[in-house]
């Protein structure tokens, strides 16, 4: 079985497809070493074992909305473009969403994923309840602002299959809302500060789109909330980009088709929040993908060191993404404590070549304290990951306490948490 990408064959000796909730506490008990398995979106081996791996997508499906405490609990399988329409449907929302509507809720938190906006945190940021199934194959609920566990949910939103194999999840929501979404072409590289300030200060979700060449940023891509009605007119531009003419796919050459509405129209969050349609294949499907955080204020000084060496990353990249991200305090979050910018690279799938210039990005990026996303493609030490993080100790030292047998770990999680 591979991984979404292909780059990645998994190395696991079963895969499992229980159909309740008891199946899985009696698969984690019994076995040795387990994994639960997404969407498959990862392209490091962040969810890989040589044990067991456990897949939730025979289990029952759960959406119980809450409206009086405006909370949403789903199990463990559903994915943001499932939940969207019948959260909307309801006359609710996320604050949030990413790129991809085609990506597991629970993996997606599990790993840091994000989408953007200097008000938006990580995903996992809207967790406010888990049930998890621990290395015992006992259920443990955890709830915002309690730990009858001793794990607290700041640990356990990102966790990265340390903790348990998450069966639910319970989400902050708010009432429906509409977005338009407008896109710019032809940023002027030199106007980047500028158009940084303004994208990421009026839109609730600002994206930079490019391909590394000289001269020019290929698109911006601007998410607003309508409220009361249409927001005020569509920026005429931002520093010196033009807004575009006709509906376009990040990557140069793709048809638009795949990609949410554009041109100012607005529509259901759900529908606009995404880059990509449910419908349709996400991103190119043939890539390879890796992203640093760094700190938002370094993000004009980070984007200028990785143009100067764009002649090296050009001939390897499908498109990168720029995006903001607000601090937050979930230990393992690639935002935490810190408002954040995001360096997204999509590349072409020619793993030599991109695995041999993530060293000299990392170099050019070490300045600025980068943090990988976990579910991504980084050559970043270990010791640079423990320094970048001020409270994976304290993750490391839970993990021992609650599966002190490290059964819920593989390699790569071991490593990182330094048990080996």
């Amino acid at each position: 079985m591979k991984n979404w990408a292909g780059n990645l064959t998994y190395r696991a000796r079963r895969v499992h497809e229980p159909g309740s909730v008891e199946d899985v506490q009696v698969l984690v008990a019994e076995s040795r070493s387990i994994r639960a398995i997404g969407t498959r979106h990862s392209f490091s081996d962040i969810a890989d074992t040589d044990g067991d791996l456990v897949s939730l997508a025979h289990l029952p499906r759960i959406l119980d909305i809450d409206s009086s405490a405006r909370t949403v609990t789903i199990d463990g399988w559903m994915r943001y473009g499932d939940l969207g329409p019948r959260l909307n449907d309801a006359g609710f929302a996320l604050d949030n969403l990413p790129a991809l509507p085609h990506v597991s809720i629970a993996g997606a938190c599990a790993t840091g994923t994000h989408g953007s906006g200097d008000r938006s945190r990580v995903l996992a940021d809207a967790v406010v309840g888990m049930e998890l199934v621990v290395g015992d194959g006992s259920i443990v609920r955890l709830v915002a602002g309690g730990d009858p566990s001793g794990i607290p949910l700041e640990a356990a939103a990102v966790a990265l299959g340390a903790l348990g194999v998450i069966t639910a999840l319970t989400l902050r929501i708010e009432p429906a809302y509409s977005v338009r979404q407008d896109v710019f072409v032809d940023l002027p590289v030199d106007s980047f500060g500028e158009a940084f300030e303004i994208a990421t200060t009026q839109a609730n979700s600002a994206s930079f789109f490019t391909t590394w060449q000289p001269g020019v940023i290929d698109q911006v891509w601007l998410k607003r909330r309508v409220s009361g009605g249409e927001p005020a007119r569509a920026l005429a531009d931002v520093a010196g980009a033009r807004p575009a003419t006709r509906a376009l796919h990040p990557i140069p050459g793709f048809s638009a088709d795949a990609c949410t509405p554009q041109l100012g129209e607005a529509g259901p969050w759900n529908e606009r929040l995404p880059h990509f349609r449910l419908s349709h294949t996400p991103s190119s499907g043939d890539e390879l993908q890796s992203e640093y955080f760094v700190a938002r204020e370094h993000a004009v000084d980070a984007f200028r060191e990785l143009h100067a060496m764009g002649s090296q990353i050009a001939p390897l990249i499908q498109v990168s993404e720029v995006r903001t991200v607000a601090a937050d305090e979930l230990w393992l979050s690639p935002a935490f404590g810190r408002p954040s910018v995001a360096f997204h690279f999509t590349w072409l799938a020619n793993g030599d070549a991109v695995r041999a210039l993530l060293p000299r990005i990392e170099n050019v990026l070490a300045p600025f304290a980068p943090r990988p996303h976990w579910a991504k493609l980084s050559t970043i030490s270990d010791a640079a990951i423990a320094a970048s993080w001020p409270r994976l100790g304290d993750f490391a030292a839970l993990s021992r306490r609650a599966d002190p047998t490290g059964k819920l770990l593989n390699d790569r999680v071991r490593t990182v948490l330094g048990r080996e």
